[in-house]
């Protein structure tokens, strides 16, 4: 029987092999040969990949720059900060700054508070009298985010929080993001003027949002950091209650650019 190579198929065939091989193995088969470089560097093939994963579905029209990269992104795509809605207390958070009687976690929709826009949030961190602040520094490449990737591509970085005062109490609530380097300079930030809610509000919870593209290369971790502190100075947890906090790392479509870090935050209700 004579020998046969699997190079004599028909391309079609081996992308559509190549297809069901997961992504980082693929990117060794390149150094195979001439061929599977060629064909692995195919943008049809990580687009079938995509659909495959069902990052898109078949009557996706959006032009896409970079294939690979947007199934690689996709593949990673979560969100970066550890117990955001503060199901396991206080872990993961580093306190900063713990006024008053301290930060402290309650369920919703807690006193003179009204329910989460999403169900399945049950609890919230809240602040007292004094300054609460806490944050995250998220390592990109410990999220397994390469160089290239961010220098080059620049994904979009999308960052949300959601914030609400007691009914009964006024509060102020502060955010502040910053793209971090290696060694630790801020290459971008956010960081709009704290808001301060009156007292004898709706109680509704509001969402801030903000969007970094086209950011200096050189970034390597996210700083996120929020809080703040009721305007009554009221012993207890009458300050801003927060939770819901996301940071996620997204593809970025021809069609639809990510609006520019320096243009204002979005807020809503």
């Amino acid at each position: 029987m004579a020998l046969f190579s699997i190079n004599e198929l028909p391309e079609n065939f081996l992308l559509e092999v190549f297809t069901h091989v997961p992504a980082r193995h693929l990117l060794r088969c390149r150094r195979v040969c001439s061929l599977w470089r060629d064909l692995i560097d195919v943008q049809s093939l990580w687009k079938r990949k995509s659909l495959c994963k069902g990052f898109i579905t078949k009557d996706w029209n959006e032009p896409v720059a970079n294939w690979k990269i947007f199934f690689f992104l996709c593949s990673l795509r979560r969100n970066l900060l550890r117990n955001p809605c503060a199901e396991d207390d206080m872990t993961s958070w580093k306190i900063d700054f713990n006024g008053g009687n301290q930060w402290k976690v309650e369920t919703l929709p807690g006193a003179h508070g009204t329910d989460f826009p999403d169900s399945k949030v049950k609890k919230y961190f809240v602040t007292s009298f004094a300054l609460c602040l806490k944050s995250q520094l998220v390592d990109l490449k410990a999220e397994g985010y390469w160089e290239e990737l961010l220098d080059t591509f620049r994904p979009d970085i999308v960052v949300k929080d959601w914030f609400a005062a007691r009914a009964d109490c006024g509060c102020t609530y502060s955010i502040r993001v910053q793209l971090v380097s290696a060694d630790y300079i801020a290459l971008a930030s956010f960081e709009p003027p704290p808001v301060t809610i009156d007292q004898w509000n709706d109680a509704r919870w509001r969402e801030v949002s903000h969007t970094f593209s086209d950011y200096p290369p050189g970034v390597r971790h996210i700083l996120f950091q929020h809080g703040g502190n009721d305007t009554q100075y009221w012993a207890g947890w009458y300050g801003p209650r927060v939770t819901n906090s996301s940071i996620i790392i997204s593809p970025k479509t021809a069609r639809n650019p990510a609006p520019s870090s320096a243009q204002p935050e979005t807020m809503r209700e």
